[in-house]
């Protein structure tokens, strides 16, 4: 009798901005469980992670996040006046420290990060070239990120379109998709950031935008400000979308981790992030083992 193959398993990791960070909890324990994707599909944070991990340097991104303080956050904001408030320059040499020269096809597992094409908003599956181009235009958050130019299409985040890229884990033959989801309900409370004065100072020497980033730092009604508009608002349609899409399409196993308590631009909390990601698959697991057992190794 023939012995049965080990069945194709991916990982299909959402976005969710500071949120994000439980991904590397996340791929941490299933790594410590001896679960390894045989693909890895990525949108926004979960692209950057994904890639990453399919890298062979989540590691150094561990450490990254794990270094990252709100006066270190906000030396990576170039703020212009363009496609959106952050041009993402400063982040991608980051990356490029990890990640520079890399192409898909060097990666140790497959890897395919989602973007949104601004002038279709046809849903785009990046898998070619160089992975930065790729991962930089899955996180241009609309109004946040500037839009990437990728073989002469604009694209913007991934989430506009497909929040947890299940559906694209399929496509590429995945038997068992485990999914990783960080986006709930969104509160306008949850997504408050403040921005203090001396910060906003570093953050550029163009007179006009040093001007608004004060502007929001001394806001101290009840009134959310802009950047909480448009971030709670660009979560609440991620989550719409998700739930949606996840309706039609299920996961075999999927790990959400606690982190309403936690705003979207709280990336100095890394560590507590990587914490609930860790225990969060760790609960999953018993689903995730079911999951494979059902389908045969």
């Amino acid at each position: 009798m023939q012995a049965r193959q080990k069945p194709f398993i991916a990982f299909a990791l959402g976005g969710g901005a500071a949120k994000g960070w439980a991904h590397l909890g996340m791929l941490a324990f299933l790594t410590d469980a001896g679960i390894k994707p045989d693909l890895i599909c990525g949108t926004s944070m979960g692209a950057v992670a994904g890639g990453c991990f399919a890298a062979g340097k989540i590691d150094r991104l561990k450490d990254f996040a794990f270094s990252m303080t709100k006066r270190r956050m906000f030396s990576f904001m170039d703020v212009r006046l363009g496609g959106g408030i952050i041009h993402g320059g400063r982040l991608v040499s980051e990356l490029d420290k990890y990640l520079g020269g890399i192409t898909f096809d060097d990666l140790e597992i497959p890897f395919i990060t989602i973007a949104t094409e601004l002038a279709t908003g046809h849903e785009i599956w990046l898998r070619e070239g160089s992975i930065i181009p790729a991962i930089r235009a899955s996180f241009a958050m609309p109004g946040v990120f500037s839009p990437v130019d990728v073989d002469g299409r604009w694209l913007t985040d991934g989430a506009l379109v497909n929040p947890i890229p299940v559906s694209v884990c399929r496509a590429f033959g995945a038997r068992i998709v485990i999914a990783f989801g960080l986006s709930s309900a969104i509160y306008l409370a949850k997504s408050q950031i403040e921005i203090h004065e001396e910060l906003a100072d570093k953050v550029t020497t163009d007179g006009l935008i040093k001007a608004v980033k004060k502007g929001l730092g001394r806001v101290k009604t009840d009134e959310p400000n802009i950047a909480s508009v448009t971030m709670a608002s660009f979560n609440i349609m991620q989550d719409r979308i998700a739930r949606t899409r996840l309706a039609g399409d299920p996961p075999d196993a999927i790990i959400t981790p606690d982190v309403e308590h936690i705003g979207v631009f709280e990336f100095d909390r890394a560590e507590e992030l990587y914490e609930l990601g860790y225990e969060a698959a760790e609960l999953a697991l018993p689903s995730i083992i079911h999951a494979i057992k059902h389908v045969g190794i």
